[in-house]
């Protein structure tokens, strides 16, 4: 793989000339901040892992600061970008910065919550600078639509990476760090100033590792059964899951027999909880389902002089 030149990245005065040449003004609306230090984005790809073999699928890249990082380091880059001007411009600064990687390079123009195949092959790592405002639903959605996906590296709001990366019984532990876990293991890796940022974002940013699980979740119960659980769970995080599951469960009673049956106590908060205890959750209540929905066919089966049990 032939080396780019040495300003290929984009520095602050390429940043700011090319959104002044597209007549780019960041939005609040889309989460906008462009990276506009190089040393930052190589530090993103290192941290990232990024192998010569991969096919890194990168989400929202805006001007194309990381999109060239990562091209530096891959095999294939595929962008995901929804907005109609930079998307039009990314593949044309591709080939004018590294026309030598540029058939390495592919654009996907769409909502990256709507996106269901990409071009090429599948997929190996995500590497983004997620939109603030939508980070958590984009970083799902693509690890459940992609499970080629086997590293991730996203930079997302301090708060959020906290988030996604707490543990069980951490006050900031909550519906993302649950789900995020049921597909890999999670965990802080950096934090990033807001000076490499244009226009300065008014929060911190930082660095969020997902590795997949090797082995997924062992539960007979799908993932939209386990994630409802969690849903419910946290959605009155105060109360004890007896409480807080009533109304998912079907009642207080049904709720708590469901846990105990899980190996929960009712009296706990689904801040204490694990992904695999969530599952076990609704394994449960999976299970007492059935048995209510095969009554009917069974009493339908009983001999006439038999009595109902």
């Amino acid at each position: 793989m032939s080396s780019p030149t040495p300003d290929a990245l984009l520095g602050p005065a390429d940043v700011r000339e090319l959104a002044a040449a597209l007549g780019v003004r960041p939005t609040k609306q889309r989460g906008q901040n462009f990276v506009i230090d190089a040393n930052t984005v190589r530090r993103i790809v290192r941290t990232a892992g990024v192998r010569p073999e991969d096919v890194v699928v990168e989400v929202g890249p805006g001007l194309g600061s990381l999109t060239l990082a990562l091209l530096e380091a891959a095999e294939r880059v595929v962008a995901v970008e929804i907005d109609d001007v930079l998307a039009g411009a990314l593949p044309a600064t591709v080939a004018a910065r590294m026309p030598e990687r540029a058939d390495r390079f592919a654009l996907v123009h769409s909502d990256a919550m709507h996106v269901a195949e990409l071009p090429g092959p599948a997929p190996t790592a995500l590497v983004a600078n997620l939109p603030y405002n939508v980070a958590v639903p984009v970083l799902l959605h693509m690890l459940d639509t992609f499970p080629s996906i086997e590293r991730t590296l996203v930079m997302v709001q301090a708060e959020v990476a906290d988030r996604l990366a707490a543990a069980p019984g951490s006050k900031v532990y909550g519906v993302p760090s649950v789900k995020a876990n049921w597909y890999a293991e999670v965990k802080r890796a950096g934090a990033i100033g807001r000076n490499v940022f244009w226009p300065a974002p008014n929060v911190d940013s930082g660095l969020v590792s997902l590795v997949r699980r090797t082995e997924p979740v062992k539960t007979s119960a799908t993932k939209r059964e386990v994630f409802a659980v969690v849903d419910a769970a946290f959605a009155q995080r105060r109360k004890t899951l007896r409480a807080a599951l009533a109304g998912w469960a079907g009642s207080a009673a049904a709720a708590e027999a469901a846990l105990v049956a899980a190996g929960v106590s009712p009296q706990a908060r689904g801040e204490s909880l694990t992904v695999e205890e969530f599952a076990r959750i609704a394994e449960h209540k999976r299970a007492a389902d059935a048995d209510r929905s095969a009554e009917p066919e069974r009493a339908e089966q009983r001999p006439a002089d038999q009595p109902a049990k």
